[in-house]
């Protein structure tokens, strides 16, 4: 497991749950395996174990954050109620049907439109802190992309609660555009990822259980390894200069075999990480109004504007223009 850097602010997070519970947080900081005092970002194999001595020490795997505790292994049980599953669609309403249980609030709902797939967070009362949220959705969006094995880029995150302290922290995290003060709480992603099959057995959930939470912290992260890598190249030239495959894996000194397999391992495929650029400067260039639409297209590296509209409309179930009339 790559080492990635959870921020302080999510650590002081956890530990403000104990303070509401009046828990003397030095016991479960040292349990953790962390200084104290604390003030400082840690890794993510630190932050799993933070996670779980705050879970022991509430009896609540959830922080103490919904309306009914999520008792020490539920999150496993959770895991084994998505075996089974055919795609993430049904993994994903699985999921969400066992929370309501256990959590009773806040409840998710599944709701698919435009082309998106939502997971809508809805209180019976007053908005929670945006730990809360952040805490459900890395359940959720953890288990799911381990279920199908790739990471699910998400579009948007809209929290129903004002931005925290460290708000910057929330932005960094998805890696997707976040708001603050929105009618409601949710997690956006393109909706063709609904389909995809649900790989995982009996055997690799052994495996992953055992590097738990941790591992949902890291492996599905957008930051990751190798596709951030070839991520930070394409974005450094033009996308009319952007390599083929072999010329790639040629500049990153790789077997083409071997980047095209570790990608895999990742979850994702040269073709889905260059989609996913062309769609994040398509929107931009289309929110600034001032190009036509030819011309983002050939700056995008299609041939022909035909093109270029069919990709758009596949990314995000509009055309170009609709997309500029409605930003």
């Amino acid at each position: 497991m790559e080492r990635r850097m959870i921020s302080a602010g999510f650590v002081d997070d956890a530990l403000d749950c104990l303070a509401r519970r009046g828990i003397d947080p030095a016991p479960v900081l040292a349990q953790a395996g962390l200084a104290v005092p604390f003030g400082a970002a840690v890794s993510a194999e630190q932050y799993g174990a933070l996670w779980l001595a705050v879970s022991q020490a509430l009896d609540d795997e959830f922080f103490g954050l919904g309306g009914r505790p999520m008792r020490p292994g539920s999150f496993t049980l959770l895991c084994h109620a998505l075996m089974g599953a055919a795609t993430l669609e049904q993994a994903l309403r699985r999921a969400l049907r066992f929370l309501k249980v256990v959590l009773e609030d806040p409840e998710g709902e599944l709701q698919v439109a435009d082309g998106l797939a939502a997971i809508v967070l809805k209180d019976t009362g007053a908005a929670r802190s945006a730990f809360a949220y952040r805490t459900y959705w890395i359940i959720v969006h953890g288990i799911t992309c381990w279920l199908v094995g790739r990471r699910i880029p998400l579009r948007q995150v809209d929290f129903r609660c004002g931005p925290p302290e460290h708000g910057a922290d929330y932005r960094l995290f998805f890696g997707a555009p976040v708001r603050f003060d929105q009618p409601q709480s949710r997690l956006a992603f393109d909706a063709a990822f609904l389909t995809l099959p649900a790989t995982r057995g009996a055997r690799a959930l052994k495996d992953f259980l055992r590097g738990a939470p941790a591992n949902i912290l890291v492996r599905y992260r957008h930051d990751q390894g190798l596709a951030a890598r070839v991520k930070a190249r394409l974005r450094a030239v033009p996308a009319t200069a952007w390599p083929g495959f072999e010329d790639l894996a040629r500049q990153m000194r790789l077997p083409a075999s071997t980047l095209r397999r570790r990608l895999a391992d990742e979850g994702s495929t040269y073709r889905d990480i260059k989609d996913e650029l062309r769609r994040v400067l398509a929107e931009a260039l289309l929110r600034d109004g001032a190009k036509p639409v030819g011309e983002i297209a050939a700056e995008l590296g299609f041939s022909e504007p035909s093109a270029f509209h069919r990709a758009f409309r596949k990314w995000t179930a509009q055309s170009p223009g609709a997309f500029r009339r409605g930003s």
